[in-house]
């Protein structure tokens, strides 16, 4: 048998305010919510094809030895692919919305080199936006 992987399908990020999580990546990023189970302490927003699974910590499915929410630490970081990718534009609008803004370089990723700009989340998560490849 031979694995065909097609794309990342869902990312979960632990969090110890799940209500500020939520709306900083449905505002600040874009990513509606598709999904709400609060019974499980879970909400899944929509990023493009792939989901982003927002999880509360000690929620039902919980799984503490995961890493410590609100450190960052959850992962390295998240990447989302971005069109139109424009940092000056990026930087500005990320800004107004208060958010920390680290490096934008010339990166390599799933279409191969491009740019990319880092920020984090409220919870110290590092998300990297990746512009198209280049020529």
């Amino acid at each position: 048998m031979h694995l065909n992987i097609r794309e990342i399908d869902h990312v979960v990020i632990r969090c110890a305010d799940l209500d500020t999580m939520v709306n900083f990546y449905r505002t600040v990023l874009g990513c509606p919510v598709e999904k709400e189970q609060r019974d499980l302490g879970l909400v899944q927003m929509r990023a493009g094809r792939s989901l982003i699974d927002l999880l509360a910590v000690g929620a039902k499915i919980d799984r503490p030895e995961s890493g410590q929410p609100g450190a960052g630490r959850n992962m390295d970081h998240l990447c989302v692919r971005v069109e139109p990718f424009d940092v000056h534009t990026l930087r500005a609008y990320l800004e107004k919305h208060g958010a920390r803004i680290g490096e934008d370089a010339r990166r390599y990723g799933a279409e191969g080199f491009g740019p990319s700009l880092y920020l984090f989340d409220p919870e110290g998560n590092m998300v990297e936006l990746k512009g198209p490849p280049e020529a």
